[in-house]
């Protein structure tokens, strides 16, 4: 063999570098891009089962709430109406058809007032006619006691008899009761006639209309298709809070006891109070003694029926007005010191939230938020330092 041919052969057995298969190069990075996929899958999927298999903690949340700072010295609460004390359902004590209501609900009446009328031309007739034979009566007593004097100068003359005499003594007293009955008669006819007057027990503002003009009123709504009670008034001065308090917190009360009053028509308004009066006696059914709180001071919006609260106070608030203004606060437990403030952990759509917070004064076992809440958001009541912002968390019942 020559060298050449040699050569040549060698030549053959070289690897050609310029010859590409496009083919093959596609394949292999789909194979790459396949198997990064693959291991992007199967990271996200342990990451996210791993979340799914961990635990979610369980916390106990408490509500940012408007608190009155005088409820540092609250002893206990109790639920409530206010009532007038002085109360009635005016009724007439008549029957008859009303011919004239003068009052609407909410005007103020004076004892004695009018308020309205029954028809009387018949009650009027009837003491016309009483005073009539009042009359008559005393007509028939003038007559009676001269005939009496000329008997009696008969009889001593003898020109009368004594049986004479005993009968113009009979007539004399008969006409002198027929008198004594004609003044019952006209008293009573009197009184009927007032009784078609409904006057104003007391002083006070009418709280219902309970009858109209034209409707038959009768006594105690006796009759069919009648009314008893045309009008119902209050005295608004008597209003109190008639709060039951539970047979266990009943030692808790005493008389003269300084209170708080918050109306639910009126949450931002307190009204200061005290115990008038513990009533002596249980109730069975719901194992609370009823205890009435009078307002030291009311306005105009404090309304009978209305339902209330009372916060009875170890010692009297001060009348100051920081005293008169809700604080929104939460409980002293929920606020924490994270990176040098203080924190408190919001809880939203089952998230917890990291919010810095400023505090101010302490109200019992509350404190107040001046910055970083808003009333009714729910914090973490014992934050653990496990709680971070973005934490998913299950709130106990």
């Amino acid at each position: 063999m020559s060298a050449s041919s040699e050569t040549t052969d060698l030549a053959g057995l070289r690897i050609s570098r310029d010859t590409k298969d496009p083919e093959s190069a596609k394949g292999a990075r789909l194979k790459l891009l396949g198997a990064a996929l693959t291991l992007l899958v199967l990271g996200g999927g342990y990451i996210l089962l791993r979340g799914a298999l961990a635990p979610i903690p369980e916390v106990e949340v408490a509500a940012a709430n408007l608190t009155f700072p005088s409820q540092a010295n609250a002893v206990l609460t109790a639920s409530g109406y206010v009532v007038a004390q002085q109360k009635a359902a005016v009724a007439s004590k008549g029957t008859g058809r009303l011919e004239y209501l003068g009052v609407v609900e909410g005007d103020k009446v004076k004892k004695g007032q009018i308020i309205g009328r029954l028809e009387d031309r018949d009650v009027a007739a009837a003491l016309e006619k009483a005073r009539a034979d009042l009359e008559v009566a005393k007509a028939d007593s003038e007559d009676a006691a001269r005939s009496l004097e000329r008997t009696k100068e008969l009889y001593s003359s003898a020109l009368a008899s004594r049986a004479d005499l005993d009968a113009a003594e009979a007539r004399f007293k008969q006409v002198q009761a027929s008198i004594v009955s004609s003044k019952a008669n006209v008293k009573g006819a009197e009184v009927a006639l007032d009784n078609t007057l409904i006057l104003a027990p007391f002083d006070g503002t009418v709280l219902t209309k309970d009858a109209n003009v034209g409707e038959v009123v009768a006594p105690f709504g006796a009759a069919t298709n009648s009314r008893g009670a045309v009008v119902t008034i209050a005295d608004m001065s008597s209003l109190e809070v008639e709060a039951d308090v539970s047979e266990s917190n009943i030692t808790r009360v005493k008389s003269g006891q300084p209170t708080d009053i918050v109306l639910d028509a009126y949450p931002e308004i307190r009204y200061q109070g005290y115990v008038t009066k513990i009533v002596p006696t249980a109730d069975r059914a719901k194992a609370t003694v009823l205890t009435k709180v009078r307002f030291k001071a009311r306005d105009e919006r404090v309304l009978p029926e209305m339902s209330a609260k009372v916060t009875f106070l170890s010692k009297e608030a001060d009348s100051g007005s920081s005293n008169q203004t809700p604080v929104l606060t939460v409980p002293i437990s929920s606020v924490v010191t994270r990176g040098g403030h203080e924190t408190v952990l919001l809880v939203r759509d089952d998230m917890v939230s990291e919010v810095p917070v400023r505090v101010g004064m302490r109200v019992g076992d509350r404190i107040e938020i001046k910055e970083g809440l808003m009333e009714h958001d729910r914090v973490v009541l014992r934050p653990t330092p496990e709680l971070t912002s973005s934490t998913k968390v299950k709130i106990k019942s």
